[in-house]
């Protein structure tokens, strides 16, 4: 399978972890040059979003959309849970990471990192604080909510923790990750980490930016 996008974003992230937890392999492609987007990334993504993928000629944009194609495809282990009351308390997780923390937290990511770190443009402050100011409210109701032991939904490790945790990783690159300000998701944060799946794209992570 060919992963279109870069592992610094949240939702490649959370693409690459699911397929790590599957055990499918993937190749991670670049998405666009110094010409702007690639030809071939724009056949999967016509909107230009990642992440993107190539699935032996079949294509298809947006993380949550790949998440539940690659669940249907490979059901085991599942990271999406057959309860209807689980698999609701899932996806709210999920959307959780889409529409409050990452909005938030990628006005910082890309206002003081991949625009002046590595696009070498300058970043717009103002937006950056803006960002940094709507974070608490998801922050703290996350605190509130995640278990001082084992993972966000039932008893295993599903697409609810490795959204949440996806967009968290991406805020320590900018030094708002998990910290003892917030110590019951500190403590989770640590487990997802300590997982097999999510060390091993993590390591794939820290080479790439080596």
């Amino acid at each position: 399978m060919k992963l279109y996008g870069a592992l610094l974003s949240p939702f490649v992230r959370k693409v690459a972890v699911v397929c790590a937890v599957k055990g499918i392999a993937y190749e991670l492609r670049p998405f666009r040059n110094r010409d702007g987007f690639l030809p071939e990334f724009l056949a999967a993504s016509p909107f230009g979003r990642i992440p993107a993928i190539d699935d032996d000629g079949f294509v298809l944009a947006d993380s949550s959309a790949i998440v539940h194609y690659i669940e249907a495809k490979w059901p085991q282990p599942p990271v999406i849970p057959a309860d209807p009351q689980l698999r609701g308390r899932a996806m709210w997780f999920e959307e959780l990471m889409d529409a409050e923390l990452s909005p938030a937290g990628l006005k910082v990511l890309f206002n003081r990192y991949v625009g002046p770190v590595l696009r070498k443009v300058p970043g717009d402050e103002a937006l950056a604080r803006e960002g940094e100011a709507q974070l608490p409210r998801g922050l703290d109701y996350l605190e509130q909510v995640v278990p001082d032991e084992g993972w966000l939904v039932g008893d295993s490790f599903t697409v609810a923790d490795i959204s949440v945790a996806a967009i968290l990783c991406s805020l320590v690159t900018v030094g708002l990750g998990p910290s003892a300000a917030r110590p019951r998701t500190l403590a989770w944060y640590r487990r997802v980490e300590a997982h097999p799946a999510w060390a091993a794209v993590a390591a794939t992570e820290d080479a790439a930016r080596k």
